[in-house]
Parts: C-alpha cells; structure tokens; sequence
C-alpha cells in the first residue's frame, strides 16, 4: 500500500491532485490510501484513482490501521511534526522533504517562493516519480445541479483574507442586475456573512447555499457554474478545476503561490503585491463597511482590490472562457 498524507481543506487536496495522479501512475498495482479529513470524501472520490481514505484531521497523535504500508508520502509539509506522524506508520520507506530534525536529512530542500502545486510535484520528481502540474481537473459530480449560477464566496478561513461583505454585495448586486443568476456560498459557520452579503445586494433568502451544500454538491454547482468571484480560498481551486471563469482576491499571499494556472485567462487573479508590510493602509473604508485597521484586520493588500477592478476582471474573464472555446469541456471529461 501506498500512504499519503495530506490533512489540510479543500485548496491544499485540489493543489495536491497532480501530485496523487503521479504517485497513482508510478505505482499502479499498489492501493493508494489518502490520509485527509472525512469531510473532503466528496471530493477524494472526484480525483480518481484514491482506492482509500483514512479519516484524518491535522497532525495529531493518531495510530495508523492495517498493515504498515509498502511507501508514505508526505504530501502535508516540510516537517518535524508531519514526518513524525507518518513514521508512525511504520512504512519501509518514506518519500518527504529533507528535515534533519525529524531524523530525514535526505530528500529536496524545501522552498518557500514555490507555487503549492509545483512544491509537490518537485519532489516527487526528486524521488524518480514524474507528475504534471497542470492536471488539474476534477471529475463532475453524479447527480444533478443547477447551472448557469454565478457564485459570490465572501468567506475564508483567515480575517485578512476577506475582502468586505459590503463590497461583495456590491459586486453581487451589479452582477445581478446585469442578468446573472447569483448566489451566495459559504459553510455553515459562514452562512450569517452569507445572509449579509445577499441581504445588501437585495438577493432572496433562497440564493443563500452557505451550509445548504456538502463538498460534493457545492462541487457540482462549481463545475456548472457561469462565473466564480472568490477570495483565496478553496472554492477558487475548484474552478480552476472545473474551468469556471473566476476572479479571486488575493491579499497576504501572493497568486504566484496559490494563484490559479498563469496561462490560463478564464481564471483571473488581483493582487495588489507591491504593497510591503509597514506602509499604509490603501485608503479608508467606504462609511458603514466593516474591516481595516480598525477592524477585522482584512490585509492592505486585499482592501486595495475595488469592486470597479472585479466586475471589469468578471467581464475578462468570461471573455476569455468564450474565447477558448472547448476547454472547459475538455477538463469535465479529462479527469482520469
């Protein structure tokens, strides 16, 4: 067996699918089990080729069911604490980069100005195990789901990296009056900031899917969808997954590092880089939005991001996927 570990959200599995496809490729006779929390089991199920998966969530002490696997893969991070984990596993060999504190001083050096996908298939490239960064796609989801919405996802895990609801709603009310059928996605602890964003942009309760989908369904309303506008976060990688334009907001990390494909215009990144930590924030607020320095603590960066920037990148960015033509029906199906 082949174990990998990679206990992180959504954008970290979607980052890691090249990375699983080439380990799936180099060792097809062997099972690949994914060490990654139970929730994300929709979306395992969407990579292909993952025969299992072991529920697990962060790197806490945990003790490895079975037989000790053939080959571990760390896939999580540069260590100590995840080459520790999976050494508990008791595998005969483990594929990870280089950390003499966990006792691994072999393996690639770790670099910390590289994009997350090309990280991953970096080093397994090191190990003789060849992946391609830009197979990317995910399976669309059985069942039906609704198509032809355009997603405004005002959540993130972190207060710097979300841009303020009222420009969202803002973004959200444009749209709408624009012609496109809106709603509003978040989890269940985001569904009150999703209710806020639909609420100012003058959207029924009923365009509110925050917490009314699991991984899985809001896959599919991903795949199907007209348009994404996102911060950074995990729903952005689905997009890129599936082909859906989308715009996404970045603030204290850089696209260059978890941005979508540069060659790919349907998928449109704003960041305002040139900001350094220390100077001003870019402007005050607009009266009665919420954030700032005095307030949620969003990143300049991403406060620099004005709505007239994302409706004209929206505007790109369907462009661009109409301009392309067939790709995006070459990645429903392209997924192994």
């Amino acid at each position: 067996m082949i174990l990998a570990l990679r206990a992180l959200g959504v954008g970290d599995l979607a980052t890691a699918v090249p990375a699983l496809r080439g380990l799936r490729a180099a060792f097809p006779a062997e099972p690949l089990a994914l060490a990654a929390p139970r929730w994300l089991a929709p979306l395992v199920d969407l990579i292909g080729g993952v025969d299992r998966l072991l529920p697990t969530d962060g790197l806490g002490p945990r003790a490895w069911p079975g037989r000790p696997p053939r080959l571990a893969v760390n896939l999580h991070g540069r260590g100590p604490q995840s080459h520790r984990l999976l050494a508990g596993a008791g595998a005969d060999r483990m594929l990870a980069f280089a950390c003499p504190r966990a006792g691994y001083p072999d393996g690639p050096v770790w670099r910390s100005d590289e994009h997350e996908v090309a990280r991953w298939c970096r080093m397994l490239a090191w190990y003789g195990v060849p992946c391609d960064p830009a197979d990317l796609a995910l399976r669309r989801p059985p069942g039906h789901h609704s198509a032809g919405l355009t997603i405004i996802h005002p959540g993130a895990k972190a207060p710097q990296r979300r841009w303020p609801p009222e420009r969202f709603a803002e973004v959200a009310r444009e749209l709408g009056a624009a012609g496109h059928r809106v709603v509003v996605t978040g989890s269940a602890g985001e569904r009150g900031l999703a209710a806020d964003v639909a609420g100012l942009a003058g959207l029924p309760e009923r365009a509110v899917l925050a917490g009314r989908t699991d991984m899985g369904e809001l896959a599919g309303v991903v795949a199907g969808a007209r348009l994404l506008i996102s911060g950074d976060t995990g729903i952005g990688h689905l997009a890129t997954a599936y082909g859906t334009p989308s715009v996404l907001l970045f603030g204290p990390v850089s696209p260059a590092l978890w941005g979508p494909p540069p060659d790919r215009p349907q998928h449109v990144a704003l960041w305002h880089g040139q900001l350094r930590p220390g100077e001003p924030w870019p402007g005050e607020l607009r009266p009665g939005e919420q954030g700032g320095p005095a307030g949620s603590g969003v990143h300049p960066a991403l406060l620099a991001v004005t709505v007239a920037e994302v409706l004209a990148a929206a505007a790109a960015a369907q462009r661009a996927a109409t301009a392309d033509g067939g790709r995006r029906a070459r990645q429903a199906v392209a997924a192994p």
